[in-house]
C-alpha cells in the first residue's frame, strides 16, 4: 500500500539551511533570521491537512517515507522513516528529522538529509524565493506495493 500527498510552499530570501538535524516547511508566510532549519513557507499545507491516507501510513513504525523536493530546477530526495508514535496534527509546520525525536510537527524521522546537507544550488533556488514542491510518498515495504 501506498500513499501521497503534494504540499506547494515557496522558498525565502532568508532561507539559511544551516540546521545540523531537522528541515521544516512552514504555513507561516515570512521567515526570521533564526529559522534555520525552515527551507519553505506559505506552505499550503501543515501536517494536520496531509491525506488521511498518508496521514494513516505514517503513523506505521514500518513506514518509509520518500520525499521530493523541487524549486528551481532541482530536485532533492529525502528518505525518512514512520513512527506509531506520529500524532500528525500541527495546523502549519512540517519537520523531517535526523534522529527518532518526535513532536506534532514530525512527518520523518531518521532522515538521511537534513537542511545543512542539502545541496547550496537547491538553497539558492529557495533563497530566489523559487516555488517548493514537496511530494511526499509513503509505503510499508513488502506488502503488495
Amino acid at each position: 500500500m501506498k500513499a501521497r500527498d503534494t504540499v506547494r510552499a515557496r522558498g525565502d530570501p532568508l532561507v539559511r539551511a544551516t540546521h545540523p538535524t531537522t528541515f521544516e516547511v512552514t504555513k507561516d508566510m515570512r521567515l526570521t533570521g533564526a529559522g534555520d532549519c525552515i527551507i519553505g513557507v506559505a506552505a499550503d499545507k501543515g501536517a494536520a491537512d496531509l491525506d488521511p491516507d498518508l496521514r494513516a501510513l505514517l503513523r506505521d513504525d514500518r513506514a518509509v517515507l520518500t520525499t521530493r523536493l523541487a524549486a528551481g530546477g532541482k530536485t532533492v530526495i529525502v528518505r525518512s522513516r514512520g513512527s506509531s508514535a506520529f500524532s500528525l496534527d500541527h495546523p502549519t509546520d512540517l519537520v523531517w528529522r535526523r534522529s527518532d525525536f518526535i513532536s506534532d510537527r514530525t512527518v520523518g524521522i531518521r532522515s538521511d538529509r537534513v537542511a545543512a546537507t542539502l545541496p547550496r544550488e537547491f538553497v539558492a533556488a529557495l533563497q530566489r524565493g523559487e516555488e517548493l514542491v514537496v511530494e511526499l510518498e509513503a509505503e510499508i515495504p513488502g506488502e503488495g506495493n
